[in-house]
């Protein structure tokens, strides 16, 4: 039993359900996603009275997939309530999502009545066994006196170092137990701060160095740490590169910004990062992508002289030996990095605007010329036009997704919704989880016909909040990333590719959204304009020629240039 302190009323016998919400309003928690279960129905009683936005999903990965988004906004943990064994099963690529892009997620699952554990009793699953290896942290809660105790260290997990996902199971008779227990205090996220002998040695590299490079990953930024790295780079005149889909860390109309290492990355951008003599690598991992392979980089030592900055010490060296490690989370380090000036103009001035002239001709829309009647270049410039700066764009994975990366140019922080794991479906369900978050900002989700319709059903989510965010929805009838490597790698040979969609104006109506058919460069604009006012979720289907297969590439082009290399071969 808890010991009280003297004079101190007991406190009043609670259920366990009522005793898990009351933890998550006292840590702040003001929004939850979930698919409601029988398996914590105590829960859901208690949350009836609790003054948390409940957003009921259509489907346990979508409901994933919105608490990871809105913990990637905000940093602090997005919050998921899904039933067990299919339910949290369902929830696992949300899960999947929140490990590979470090963002604070705590799943609360359902499980069997303890009495019946081991049993392979109805829907059970060993939660350990299935999520160990994903998850930064799972436990059971077996005690409901021990709730506010767990329930504190998952929000600690989730958040602190590199931040990710905590899978926490609830026995369904441990939430109706009656105890007497204590609550927890708030938690809170410490700020690991570099010591001034690393800033110190940083200068003094950065002062020797020629061509020195900036790039900015990772999470636990903020709107405050991305102006203090913008006055930083600034002061410097440093060129500075964000990682895959992170390039809401630097805004992209300022003349230090030079680019993102994403897929299909400007040629030109790789090269300077290979000729630099120093790197100055700040939150981020470099992980595949990003390091185009990991052939950027040389592993473990790199060529060019590396400085990491992370907010986990066991990232640093754990891939790349980095010349200098400084264990410090991006906020703190941005703060510090302000107390750093230049002695003098810096020498490289000339190679970053050489970097910045490069980016603004690689993302111009403008020449952009694509197969068919619908030009996606012509779209994006437009997008561009009318859009506020602060618009939050979200998406999926695919090829489609080129077009949000490579010519809109983010510059506004908590802007960009989008999984470096590469999980399809995701725009939509981070779309109104944004929404949700912030009613007020426009919300843009840009998907493919193959990716919208993993989590398609997610409209309905949309619809029932009444949230009018916008899907620009790029129909080539294909998986077209998989048609794109299938025809490098098997010219000619299609197979698994191919897809029959659905009318998706029509699918967009039914669910009581307003819906939109672009067949041509000259509907996009009126049909958005249309979508805008009618202040319902609306669906844009742009109706695109399957040849056009990226920005600069067609089908037909890259199985000619295959069955020409086999040939060669």
């Amino acid at each position: 039993m808890t010991t009280q302190p003297h004079n101190t009323p007991a406190p009043a016998a609670r259920t366990g359900g009522q005793i898990l919400v009351q933890q998550l309003l006292l840590h702040g928690v003001q929004q939850l996603f979930c698919v409601p279960g029988e398996s914590y129905l105590a829960v859901l009683d208690a949350l009836h009275d609790a003054s948390i936005a409940v957003t009921v999903c259509r489907q346990e990965g979508g409901a994933a997939m919105m608490a990871e988004a809105q913990g990637k906004l905000t940093g602090r943990p997005g919050i998921c309530f899904v039933t067990r064994g299919p339910g949290v099963t369902n929830a696992s690529a949300g899960i999947h999502i929140a490990q590979q892009d470090s963002t604070p997620l705590i799943v609360f699952v359902g499980q069997v009545a303890r009495g019946a554990l081991g049993r392979e009793a109805f829907q059970e699953i060993d939660y350990g066994a299935v999520f160990g290896t994903m998850a930064k942290w799972v436990v059971q809660i077996d005690d409901a006196r021990r709730l506010p105790e767990l329930v504190s260290r998952a929000f600690h997990v989730a958040t602190s170092g590199r931040p990710g996902p905590v899978v926490v199971a609830l026995p369904e008779d441990m939430l109706t137990d009656a105890v007497q227990t204590a609550d927890a205090l708030p938690y809170t996220v410490p700020e690991t701060y570099p010591g001034a002998p690393a800033l110190q040695e940083l200068a003094a590299r950065l002062q020797a160095a020629e061509r020195p490079v900036v790039i900015l990953g990772g999470s636990r930024w903020s709107d405050q740490a991305v102006r203090d790295v913008t006055a930083f780079a600034g002061a410097w005149q440093l060129p500075v590169y964000c990682s895959f889909r992170r390039q809401m860390l630097f805004p992209a109309n300022h003349d230090s910004y030079a680019g993102d290492l994403g897929l299909g990355a400007n040629p030109q951008l790789l090269a300077r990062i290979r000729a630099s003599d120093l790197v100055l690598l700040l939150g981020g991992r470099l992980s595949e992508v990003p390091s185009q392979g990991y052939e950027l980089l040389d592993i473990p030592v790199p060529t060019q002289p590396l400085v990491h900055v992370h907010a986990d010490a066991d990232e640093l060296g754990r891939l790349y030996r980095p010349a200098q490690a400084i264990h410090a989370t991006p906020q703190a380090m941005a703060t510090a990095l302000t107390g750093l000036q230049p002695q003098g103009a810096p020498r490289w001035a000339a190679h970053t605007q050489a970097a910045r002239a490069e980016y603004l001709a690689w993302s111009d829309p403008a020449p952009i010329r694509i197969p068919g009647s619908l030009q996606m270049g012509a779209v994006m410039q437009h997008l561009r036009e009318v859009l506020p700066p602060d618009a939050i764009l979200c998406n999926g994975a695919g090829n489609f997704a080129t077009w949000v990366h490579r010519f809109w140019r983010f510059t506004t922080y908590g802007s960009q919704l989008a999984p470096t794991c590469g999980s399809m479906g995701y725009g939509l369900p981070a779309g109104v989880a944004a929404k949700r978050l912030w009613p007020q900002r426009e919300v843009v989700v840009f998907a493919g016909d193959g990716d919208f319709l993993m989590h398609g059903q997610e409209f309905a989510t949309a619809v029932q909040y009444g949230l009018p965010l916008i899907v620009v929805l790029l129909d080539n009838a294909m998986y077209g990333t998989i048609r794109m490597h299938q025809e490098r790698e098997y010219p000619g040979r299609i197979s698994a590719t191919q897809l029959k969609n659905p009318d998706f104006k029509a699918y967009a109506q039914a669910f009581g959204g307003h819906g939109e058919r672009v067949e041509r460069t000259e509907d996009f604009a009126p049909a958005l304009a249309r979508a805008r006012a009618s202040g319902l979720p609306s669906v844009l289907h742009c109706l695109i020629d399957p040849q056009a297969i990226t920005p600069t590439g067609t089908l037909d082009g890259m199985r000619a240039a295959a069955l020409q290399r086999l040939q060669k071969a």
